[in-house]
C-alpha cells in the first residue's frame, strides 16, 4: 500500500510501506505479493529539488541528505494486470532548496524480486527517522480568536486567504445568528383608534420601511413677552385678531345679526337657516366696488372654542399659558394673514387666537407631513410605528383609505395617538390656514333694507345649510362655517323665544365683501330671458335675480325657476318670498312627495321652453346646485333637450353647451353641503 503525505508544493508523495518480515525470517508465510512470472528489474530516478520558499511561517524541516527518494514511473517494457505493482525508481540524495517530486503511479509495472527486497530494507530505515512535520497548524479555534488573532475585517479577510486552514472556520465570520422573533406592533386600545378603521397587515417593530416622509420644518416660533398681558378668553370667539386679512388692504368688518331664522321645517333631512346682516357701516372700498345681486359675501369662521379647548387638554398646554400674550415669529409665507404679504413677521397674539382663527383643525384630511410629525413625538414605539408606516410606501393604500374615510380632525388623530404631544409652534407649520367661507347673497342687495325710525339699515341677506355627519365619538359633527352660523342662530332663536327684542341683541359675524364678480353676479343680465334650475339651498342667490327682474314689468315673462326640493313641506325654502308673480315664474319639483321627480326629470319635461331660451337673444340658463347628482343629472337633461329639439347626436349636443358655456349662455356652479358657491 502506499501513503500520500502533504507537503508544501501541494503534490502528494508516494510512500511505499512493505512490510520486511518476510525477507528477514525466509520461513514466514508472507505471501507473495507478485507473481514471478511479472517480476521485472526497477531503475531508479532523481527526484527534483525541493522548494527553497516555505509556506506560512514554519517551513518544513529539512530531509535527512543520507536517505534516497523512491517514485513511482512508469515502465513501458511490458504491460501487466491492473494489480500490479508500479515501478519504483530511486533518487540520489536531494538539496534542502530543492522539493521532492510528485510521485507517479503506473499500475502496469513489474517489479523483481531482488528490488523488492532492497525496497523493504530502504522503507524499514525510514521507519526509524523522524517524521515529516504536518504542513498545518491549528492556530485558533473559535470565530472570536479569528477575530483577536486577524484583528480588522480588512486585514482578516486578507489574512484568511493567507492562512485558511481549510477547516471551514473562517465562514463562520459572517454567520448570521439565530432570527429572533420580530416584536409586533401593539394598536392604541382607545375608541379614537378604532373609528380610523385601520388595516395594517403584519405590521411589526422591525419592518423595515422606505420612501418614509421626511419631517416638515418648523417654520414658526413664540418667544416670552415680558408683559403679563393675557387677554379675555370670551374675546377670542368675538372678532378675529387685527393681523387676519382675507380682503387686503380692508380689514374684516363685524357685521350685526339683525335677524335670523330657519327655513326648514322639523323633520327636514337638512337644516337652512336665514341670516339679515346689518351692513349699514361698511366702509366705503375703492373702485365704487359694492353688493351685487348674486354676488357672495367671506365669512371669517372660527374652531369652536370646545375643539379648541380639547386640543388643548390633549396636548398638556397649562390654562395659564392659552390665553397668554407672546410674540409669534415666522420665516416665511402669508401665514398667519391668510392672504397678507409672503415675508416673516413678528406679532405679539395668544395659542388661543391662533388656534381659533389661523388654523383649520377640522376640515383638511390629514397629511403625510402631519402623521410624520405625530410619529417623531410619538413615545411608544407601536404608534411611532403606524405614524410612520402611514407615510412610507408600504403604507400608501392604508393612507388613501385613512382621507377618503369619515372626517377626521386634529383632536382625533391626538387621542388616537396619546404618546404624541407635538410642541404647538411645530403643530402649527404643518396645519392648514382657515381660510373663510363664502355665501352668496339670498336677495337683491339694492332693495333690502329696513326702516328703523328715522334712519333706514341697509341689509345683505344669505342662507346656510347645514349638513351633519357622525363624528367618532358618535355624535353629529357639523362643517366649520355652517356650524358657527347654527349656533349664532340658535341663539337668536332662543334669545327670541324668552321675549328678547331682536334689535337690542348684539349677535356679530365677521364678514367681508368678496366674490362680487362671481360666475352668477357676472353673467348677470338686466333684459333676456332667464331659466334658474337650482336644487336645496342653491335656489337662494336665484331669488335674488327674481326680485331685481320683478322690478320691470316688461320682465315679468322672462324668468323662470324650476326648483328641486325633496319634500315642500319641510325644504321648500322662501315659499311666498319671491315676489307678486312667484305663482307665474317658479315650478317645485318635489322628490320625495308626490309625483316624485327630480329636477333633471323636468328639464327633459320643458325642453320647448329650454330650447327657446338658449337660442333667444341675450339668453341664460343658470344651474346652482350640487356638482354631483343634482349637477351631473342636469346636464345630461340638457344634452338630451339639445338631441331632441336641435336633431344632433350626442357628440354634437355636448359640443352645443359647451360653446354656450364659453359664451356665457350657459353658468354651472356648484354648492358644498354648507351652502357655499364655488
Amino acid at each position: 500500500m502506499a501513503t500520500i503525505v502533504p507537503n508544501m508544493s501541494h503534490r502528494p508523495e508516494v510512500v511505499p510501506e512493505i512490510s520486511t518480515s518476510h525477507l528477514n525470517n525466509p520461513s514466514s508465510q508472507e505471501p507473495n505479493l507478485i507473481p514471478e512470472h511479472h517480476v521485472r528489474s526497477i531503475g531508479l530516478e532523481e527526484s527534483p529539488p525541493p522548494s527553497s520558499s516555505p509556506r506560512f511561517n514554519n517551513p518544513i524541516p529539512q530531509e535527512p541528505t543520507t536517505i534516497a527518494e523512491y517514485h513511482v514511473r512508469p515502465n513501458g517494457s511490458k504491460q501487466s494486470p491492473p494489480s500490479s505493482l508500479s515501478s519504483v525508481e530511486s533518487s540520489p540524495p536531494s538539496s534542502d532548496s530543492e522539493p521532492p517530486d510528485t510521485p507517479r503511479t503506473d499500475t502496469g509495472a513489474d517489479v523483481s524480486v531482488e528490488k523488492l527486497q532492497d525496497w523493504g530494507k530502504l522503507a524499514a530505515s525510514a521507519t526509524k527517522l523522524r517524521r515529516r512535520r504536518a504542513s498545518t497548524r491549528l492556530i485558533v479555534r473559535s470565530p472570536e480568536g479569528i477575530q483577536r488573532a486577524f484583528g480588522d475585517e480588512g486585514a482578516r479577510t486578507q489574512l484568511v486567504d493567507n492562512f485558511c486552514c481549510g477547516g471551514g472556520c473562517c465562514f463562520l465570520l459572517n454567520e448570521d445568528p439565530p432570527p429572533k422573533p420580530s416584536p409586533t406592533v401593539t394598536l392604541p386600545d382607545n375608541e379614537a383608534f378604532r373609528s380610523l378603521h385601520l388595516n395594517f397587515g403584519s405590521l411589526s417593530i422591525d419592518m423595515p420601511l422606505t420612501n418614509v416622509a421626511k419631517l416638515p420644518l418648523q417654520v414658526l416660533s413664540f418667544e416670552t413677552l415680558h408683559s403679563h398681558n393675557i387677554s379675555p378668553k370670551s374675546a377670542a370667539q368675538l372678532h378675529p385678531p387685527n393681523f387676519v386679512t382675507p380682503h387686503p388692504p380692508y380689514d374684516v368688518y363685524s357685521a350685526k345679526v339683525h335677524h335670523a331664522r330657519e327655513l326648514t321645517k322639523g323633520g327636514a333631512e337638512k337644516r337652512t337657516y336665514h341670516f339679515d346682516l346689518d351692513v349699514t357701516d361698511y366702509p366705503d372700498e375703492s373702485g365704487n366696488v359694492d353688493f351685487v345681486v348674486g354676488g357672495a359675501i367671506g365669512v371669517c369662521a372660527p374652531n369652536s372654542e370646545e375643539l379648541v379647548d380639547e386640543i388643548f387638554d390633549v396636548l398638556n398646554i397649562p390654562n395659564y399659558k392659552r390665553d397668554k400674550k407672546f410674540i409669534l415669529k415666522t420665516e416665511s409665507g402669508r401665514w398667519p394673514t391668510i392672504w397678507g404679504e409672503e415675508m416673516a413677521r413678528e406679532l405679539i397674539t395668544t395659542r388661543r387666537e391662533l388656534l381659533t382663527w389661523c388654523s383649520d383643525v377640522q376640515s383638511y384630511p390629514p397629511t403625510k407631513a402631519l402623521l410624520r410629525l405625530l410619529g417623531e413625538y410619538a413615545s411608544s414605539l407601536s404608534e411611532k410605528k403606524i405614524l410612520y408606516y402611514l407615510t412610507s410606501a408600504q403604507g400608501q393604500a392604508a393612507f388613501c383609505d385613512l382621507r377618503t374615510g369619515p372626517h377626521i380632525t386634529i383632536a382625533q388623530l391626538l387621542h388616537a395617538f396619546p404618546s404624541s404631544q407635538p410642541p404647538l409652534p411645530h403643530l402649527l407649520s404643518v396645519l392648514n390656514t382657515l381660510m373663510p367661507r363664502f355665501y352668496s347673497l339670498s336677495s337683491d342687495p339694492q332693495t333690502a333694507q329696513i326702516q328703523e325710525g328715522r334712519k333706514c339699515r341697509r341689509l345683505i341677506e344669505i342662507a346656510v345649510t347645514v349638513h351633519e355627519t357622525p363624528n367618532w365619538r358618535g355624535g353629529p359633527r357639523t362643517g366649520l362655517g355652517s356650524g358657527y352660523l347654527e349656533r349664532v342662530a340658535q341663539k337668536i332663536v332662543e334669545a327670541e323665544n324668552k321675549g328678547a327684542n331682536p334689535s337690542d341683541l348684539d349677535f356679530r359675524i365677521p364678514i367681508f365683501r368678496g366674490l362680487m364678480a362671481n360666475p352668477l353676479a357676472r353673467e348677470y343680465v338686466s333684459d333676456g330671458p332667464m331659466l334658474l334650475i337650482g336644487a336645496g339651498v342653491g335656489v337662494a342667490p336665484f331669488r335674488g335675480f327674481v326680485q331685481r327682474r320683478l322690478k320691470s314689468a316688461n320682465c315679468a315673462n322672462k324668468v323662470w325657476v324650476l326648483q328641486g326640493v325633496r319634500d315642500s313641506l319641510l325644504d321648500e325654502l322662501y315659499s311666498g318670498e319671491w315676489g307678486v308673480h312667484e305663482e307665474k315664474v317658479k315650478k317645485v319639483v318635489q322628490s320625495r312627495r308626490g309625483e316624485g321627480r327630480y329636477v333633471q326629470e323636468e328639464v327633459r319635461a320643458q325642453a320647448d321652453l329650454v330650447w327657446f331660451i338658449i337660442n333667444a337673444l341675450d339668453g341664460r340658463v343658470f344651474v346652482c346646485g350640487s356638482s354631483q347628482g343634482m349637477g351631473e343629472g342636469v346636464e345630461a337633461a340638457l344634452v338630451d333637450v339639445a338631441m331632441d329639439k336641435g336633431t344632433l347626436n350626442k357628440e354634437e349636443a355636448t359640443q352645443f353647451w359647451a360653446q354656450k358655456k364659453k359664451g356665457g349662455q350657459y353658468i354651472a356652479v356648484s354648492v358644498t353641503y354648507e351652502g357655499r358657491t364655488t
